[in-house]
């Protein structure tokens, strides 16, 4: 038996991935590393844990836990077996007035602070990527971030915490009696780590050097100052572990100290001449109390200019200017008051050139926060083609932070990144920068590495600082950690990691690593691929966005595999080339929801659902585009068709039982593949009443799946009744065309990347709304917010005459329609108790959440949005296709809304519908039903 028929004798298919496919789309993190794992597991259980482990000391291979791989100094990727946290390992419980949190790994840090928030409480650590990194990463790899300094990062937080070692043996320091089974059960470690501790307190010169060190951020090595700060060596090791990035235990659970969530802000920008002087007003301004002071260099500012938002005051500083963002904060207003009263004289003192008005303009500060976020999209989005983007992390002690930015903008100089751009958390000495180049030739790599040896001179040497700060060691730092540490230090860290794995199996080659070149091996080339793929910098921060992400592939897979193809080709691999791309068909094309909601989180603005869409257009065949246009050109005969087969397919489910098409439908399928699943929750047809009007106040455009298969499952009300009637109420006439069936947005053609079928379909639209309307004269309303959008963003592909008309016309969602016309005019006696409301993805895209929030609260005392709300999978018709994907979309937002006892549910759009009441087990049903109910 081998490796991969051990694994499959315990993992099952749905928790194993072995495919070339798979094993190139977990080949990659957020790093500029790359390593094809061997296997892909997805363990649910400490005993699954511990056999991996046995597993890995069997076959000699070892084992690397990733959960949302948005490491950038490549520590979740691996040639050995790589074991997938973030599907299972989710849960988190708030504890006792919520002082603190337990958590396990596979759970993002922002979900984290989403259960505290109600409670006023946070966790310490806030890293940038705090919406997609999990609490796996947080602890492994001691985050820190832009306010919680070095006194609220993962190591000082850590309350308790639940691991297993590689020998299998679990561990809880929150459990008493542990601590003497670690003694007895694990006594080679135990008096092993006395030891090392004896050896510490031992060398005056390196408590000092550790003291020095965690004074400014550091996460370079493991944390050896838990030999200085805890006595006993469980309480030793388990601090050890935070910030070891899994080379020493898989850490199953932390109980992590919470910190205020301090509501009052009060925030400003303050601009100087330079670098060097701003950086020296950071100490007095840290004296003030301050809670974040976030460092811009000009050619940071600069690259921000070109964004709608940025005050155009910016595009006019000296060249040589530099900001920074200073925000205070506090618990009550008042106090807030007092503080800035108290910093106002060190500020009026400070030599600034420009400063903002300190405000608590909330949206004002967003602008602030989103110009310091946006700087490194900004310079990843117009790098050169094929180059890789590498955001360095270090740190100095505060008092030399001035000269150190000086000497670091020489060394950019001197090898030639005229781009490079430095920013960081500058409160805390702690600076970012990001440089940019290819690294594909030999010479290309000669150059990072001469970088990274005079950086690590300039850092370790003259500053006494840290490599990285914040980022952890990984491989891109693991040749200096004996540079920076000393070979005392050094010796250590090498004795521990040999004594808690002795066999090496954890992540080996990360932190430790005896190949001083293994920062230039293995990197990760970016060929140019394709125009949406070639901005991408695989940081991960979409895919937690992603609805297939636990079915098929996440948008970074989808475009990491794109360009392992175009790799693969170029070196002519062409068998593995081959195999890949047939699977990718299924994987990354048809099972895409292309819903667009990773563009909502990506910090390149990369809406992956275009690739694939674009990707789907080029895949069809003549064939198969004439039939898509014939349908587009037909469209009321194919609605008067599928309207017929829906009546049929009840017909049968009244005579046979409701499950009987589903199971019919089944069978067709295991002959026919590509045939449509019949969903439990598919209704039939409604009837349209035609309601003309020569002075309508509004135009109602009930759209096509709503008209095909928009009957409800337990009413006998129609959605075009409620509208009729809510209408009616409020006093305003609204009229229905004679001729509305057979006319579609084309969002269908869109999604599956027929082009020109969806450019008729547009077209034929807005000429239609152009008469409907009388020329632009009357609004338009439409029943599904998707279709909405899908009309509302279709001019590019209008014809220029149809493109004026577009202009004129006046296209409301329902969600506007409700929020800004419905509510001031209906009469509400009595709300409903509590409703759940499930956003649909156009929802987010066209800005309308508020507006949404806007009608469920003034529809009921208690409105419910689901925190893990997401794309629900169905887009449009692929739930039918693949189920699967649904499950998957809806997962998480099924559970939460299965805790709510109300069965009043809400959401904009038919097919999201279906999709939430087949998964969640209640009924779905449009917003107009909701209006109709409530009002008089």
């Amino acid at each position: 038996m081998n490796l991969l028929e051990e694994l499959k004798a315990h993992f099952p298919k749905t928790r194993l991935k072995h495919k070339l496919i798979d094993l190139h789309a977990y080949s990659s993190d957020a790093s500029f590393y790359q390593l094809l794992p061997t296997a892909i597991v997805f363990p649910v259980t400490i005993e699954e844990i511990q056999l991996l482990f046995i597993i890995a000391k069997k076959y000699k291979t070892s084992v690397t836990f990733r959960t949302g791989g948005t490491s950038l100094s490549g520590q979740s990727v691996t040639n050995g077996i790589l074991a997938d946290l973030s599907r299972h390992w989710n849960n988190a419980s708030v504890g006792e007035n919520a002082e603190f949190i337990v958590t396990q790994p596979g759970i993002t840090g922002a979900t984290i602070n989403r259960l505290l928030r109600k409670h006023g409480r946070k966790i310490g650590p806030d890293p940038a990527s705090i919406n997609a990194a999990m609490m796996g990463g947080i602890l492994s790899n001691n985050a820190s971030g832009m306010c919680c300094g070095v006194a609220y990062n993962s190591y000082h937080t850590l309350q308790h915490i639940r691991f297993v070692l590689a020998d299998g043996k679990l561990y809880d320091t929150q459990n008493i009696p542990d601590y003497k089974r670690f003694e007895r059960e694990s006594a080679v470690i135990f008096n092993g780590i006395r030891h090392l501790k004896e050896k510490v307190l031992g060398n005056q010169e390196l408590i000092q050097c550790i003291r020095r060190k965690y004074k400014i951020k550091n996460t370079v090595g493991y944390g050896i100052n838990a030999f200085l700060d805890f006595e006993h060596p469980l309480d030793i090791l388990a601090h050890l572990l935070i910030g070891a990035e899994g080379t020493l235990a898989f850490i199953a659970e932390a109980s992590l100290k919470t910190i205020p969530d301090k509501p009052f802000k009060k925030t400003g920008l303050l601009f100087f001449e330079s670098p060097k002087i701003a950086c020296e007003a950071i100490v007095p301004l840290k004296e003030t109390e301050v809670e974040a002071l976030e460092f811009m260099d000009r050619p940071a500012l600069h690259s921000i200019e070109h964004l709608p938002d940025t005050p155009s005051f910016i595009a006019s500083l000296p060249e040589n200017a530099a900001c920074i963002l200073c925000e205070y904060q506090s618990e009550s207003e008042e106090s807030l008051f007092q503080k800035f009263e108290t910093a106002t004289e060190t500020i009026q003192q400070l030599p600034v050139i420009y400063q903002t008005e300190f405000t608590t303009d909330t949206n004002i500060q967003a602008l602030y926060w989103k110009l310091r976020k946006g700087m490194y999209p900004s310079v990843a989005a117009v790098r050169a083609k094929g180059s890789s983007v590498m955001l360095e992390d270090v740190a100095v002690p505060l008092d030399r932070l001035a000269d150190a930015i000086v000497d670091l903008q020489q060394l950019f100089i001197l090898h030639g990144y005229k781009d490079a751009i430095v920013f960081g958390h500058a409160k805390e000495g702690n600076l970012h920068f990001m440089v940019s180049q290819p690294i594909v030739t030999e010479i290309q790599i000669k150059q990072f590495e001469r970088f990274n040896d005079e950086l690590a001179t300039l850092i370790i040497h003259k500053y006494k600082g840290s490599l990285k700060a914040e980022h952890g060691t990984g491989r891109q730092i693991a040749p200096y950690v004996e540079e920076e540490w000393g070979s005392e230090a050094y010796t250590i860290m090498k004795e521990l990691k040999d004594l808690v794995d002795p066999n090496h199996i954890l992540n080996p080659g990360v932190i430790i690593n005896a190949d001083k070149k293994c920062h230039i091996t293995n990197m990760k080339s970016l060929p140019v691929v394709e125009e949406e793929v070639d901005t991408c910098v695989e940081c991960g921060y979409c895919e937690h966005k992603c609805p297939s992400r636990e079915f098929t592939l996440t948008p970074r897979q989808r475009i990491v595999l794109r360009r392992s193809l175009a790799r693969l080709k170029a070196s002519g691999q062409n068998k593995e080339y081959r195999e890949i791309l047939k699977d990718y068909q299924y994987m990354g094309l048809d099972t895409c929801a292309v819903d667009g909601l990773c563009a909502t989180e990506c910090p390149v603005n990369i809406n992956t659902g275009d690739l694939v869409k674009r990707l789907r257009q080029e895949n069809h065949s003549v064939l198969n585009n004439n039939i898509a246009n014939w349908i587009a050109s037909n469209f009321g005969f194919v609605e008067t068709v599928v309207k017929y087969a829906l009546h049929a397919g009840n017909l049968i489910n009244k005579m046979l039982g409701r499950a009987a098409m589903y199971k019919f439908t089944i069978l067709i399928r295991k002959i026919i593949p590509a045939f449509p699943l019949w969903a439990k929750q598919l209704t039939g047809p409604i009837s349209i009443p035609v309601t003309p009007s020569s002075k309508p106040d509004y135009i109602y455009f009930t759209c096509c799946m709503n008209r095909m298969m928009g009957a409800d499952i337990e009413k006998t009300k129609t959605i075009v009744d409620s509208v009729l009637s809510i209408a009616d109420k409020a006093g305003l006439v609204v009229s229905i065309p004679k001729n509305i069936n057979g006319h579609c947005c084309g969002q269908a053609f869109s999604s599956k990347g027929f082009k020109d079928a969806y450019k008729f379909s547009a077209n034929r639209m807005v000429e239609t709304l152009w008469d409907w309307t009388n020329e632009g004269k009357t609004p338009v309303v439409l029943d599904i917010t998707s279709c909405t959008n899908s009309l509302k963003t279709c001019r590019s592909y209008l014809n220029p005459d149809n493109q004026k008309i577009f202009d004129h016309l006046r296209i409301l969602d329902s969600i506007e329609f409700a929020a800004d016309i419905l509510l001031k005019k209906l009469y509400i006696p009595h709300k409903k108790e509590e409703v759940i409301i499930h956003p649909v993805c156009s929802v987010q895209k066209m800005g309308l959440l508020q507006k949404l929030v806007l009608i469920g609260k003034a529809s009921s005392q208690k409105l419910v949005i689901p925190e893990l709300t997401g794309c629900c999978g169905m887009a449009g018709d692929r739930g039918f296709y693949y189920p699967g994907l649904l499950q998957s979309a809806t997962k998480n937002e099924s559970q939460e809304v299965r805790l709510y006892e109300s069965s009043d549910c809400y959401s904009t759009g038919k097919p999201c519908e279906m999709s939430m009441s087949e998964n969640t087990g209640k009924n779905y049903r449009s917003l107009f039903y909701l209006l109709d109910e409530i009002s008089e």
